[in-house]
């Protein structure tokens, strides 16, 4: 069997059986028709794998790390991480107001596009050899796709806020985490894929996630579309926040304005703002842990993609069912438990660096992580924003992510031990990752407690 089909057999079963499960469970009646419900998944899939491939084009910056060796030390990758990311968390302050006005088709369709742009620079750079200067070249090429990434998951959020209710979003954010999941699938064991079948030409990495993201562009053009009164059926009321309100447009600061001055959604922002810097310590940098230190043919970062897609698919899928079937569609209580996991793990990490238990450490973590963000990111959002401001109200909060995000980038860059040196080589030497990690958890932990019984609520209810 081949490498790429046994890897992605333990995934296709996985999603098998999620989707008997949940497709016995009994079902939020609302009044969908079956033509309704089938339209609705030809609009949401191959948006959702435009997103997936979208991470593709994005951590394949992790696989060409390894690859380049010498090229890309470990402090160039953080340099280059950083302005990629704080590039991205800025770039929703404008691209979640734009999201808004123009659409989430119109957004998916930019981001997909000049996604691809940029990862197929990247590519030429290496195979014109234009390597001299490459940590500036690709501080450049990176934050120009991480702006067009930007507007993936903005998109995303603003399509789903017109097709879905509030008391199945719960389960759509479930769905998020599986495409987020699948997307760090791709890049993680493709890219190494890609990486192993052409050896001397490691800028495959970034052409073939190009080509893909060019295809489901003109895919989407096609299939996607804003609200189901595009597709010839009846808008549907989905009950959050922009429901029953007064019709009256707001201007941006307007919109700014009232987003800021919720304290449900700065909360959470304040919450996804530690996600960010969690995630990415963990996704990015176990990987390299592995590497320096020796243990990368072991099974857990031999396997790091796989198993991190089916950590996020049930992590996701454990978010957003009980969120809907037991805590009536809150979001708070799910990001308290799957956080307390997260402190757990960042305590039980300094004790593990160099016990095999640590990659499985890692993953439970993952898990916990990824079903936080799927749940807040690609769920709150909607539920707290609405569908007519979803754009900034994901704008904000995947703003804080990626200002998160950066902020381990330049930590971990700084105090990680440096590329080459004995103590890169030996996992004691690596004693301050989890460090870093511990007060992210619980600062996210006691400002998830906060969420607790927020529930979204109609424009013309108090809150």
């Amino acid at each position: 069997m081949p490498g790429w089909l046994s890897n992605l057999l333990p995934i296709l079963i996985l999603l098998l059986a999620i989707g008997v499960v949940l497709a016995r469970l009994p079902r939020v009646q609302l009044g969908y028709s079956e033509a309704f419900r089938r339209r609705r998944v030809l609009n949401w899939l191959p948006l959702g794998l435009t997103y997936a491939f979208l991470y593709m084009g994005r951590y394949n910056l992790t696989v060409a790390k390894n690859a380049l060796g010498a090229l890309m030390t470990k402090q160039d990758f953080a340099d280059i991480f950083a302005v990629g990311t704080i590039t991205y968390g800025v770039s929703f302050l404008i691209n979640g107001p734009l999201t808004d006005r123009w659409g989430g088709r119109t957004t998916i369709l930019i981001a997909a596009v000049g996604s691809a742009a940029c990862n197929l620079g990247m590519g030429l750079v290496l195979s014109a050899g234009a390597t001299e200067n490459l940590t500036a070249t690709y501080s450049i090429l990176y934050a120009a796709n991480m702006y067009f990434q930007s507007f993936g998951a903005v998109s995303i959020v603003k399509v789903n806020a017109h097709w879905f209710h509030v008391r199945e979003r719960g389960v759509f954010g479930g769905i998020f985490g599986i495409l987020i999941s699948l997307g760090i699938y791709f890049a993680f064991d493709w890219g190494k894929l890609i990486v192993e079948a052409f050896p001397t030409q490691v800028e495959y990495v970034f052409f073939i996630p190009a080509g893909i993201l060019l295809c489901f562009a003109v895919l989407d053009y096609f299939s996607v579309f804003d609200m189901p009164s595009h597709t010839g059926h009846a808008d549907v009321e989905v009950g959050d926040a922009s429901s029953d309100d007064d019709g009256r447009s707001l201007t941006l600061l307007q919109v700014a304005a009232k987003m800021f001055s919720n304290p449900v959604i700065l909360t959470i922002a304040l919450v996804e703002f530690c996600s960010g810097y969690l995630r990415q310590t963990i996704m990015q940098w176990y990987p390299i842990f592995a590497k320096q230190t020796g243990i990368s043919s072991s099974f857990v970062p031999a396997n790091w993609g796989m198993l991190l897609c089916v950590a996020g698919i049930l992590g996701g899928v454990f978010a957003g069912t009980i969120s809907d079937r037991v805590f009536q569609s809150r979001r708070g209580p799910v990001a308290v438990l799957l956080y307390l996991m997260m402190v757990l793990g960042s305590g039980l990490m300094v004790f593990s660096l160099d016990s095999p238990s640590l990659g499985w450490i890692v993953v439970v973590m993952s898990l916990a992580i990824i079903g936080v963000h799927g749940m807040l990111s690609g769920t709150a959002s909607m539920d707290f924003g609405g569908k007519k401001n979803a754009g900034v109200a994901v704008g904000i909060i995947d703003g804080f992510v990626y200002l998160g995000t950066g902020l381990q980038a330049i930590l971990l860059g700084a105090v990680l031990p440096k590329d080459g040196s004995p103590e890169s080589a030996e996992p004691s030497g690596w004693h301050l990752w989890p460090l870093v990690m511990l007060p992210a958890a619980v600062v996210g932990t006691l400002l998830a407690l906060r969420l607790w019984h927020a529930r979204a609520r109609k424009a013309d209810q108090p809150r």
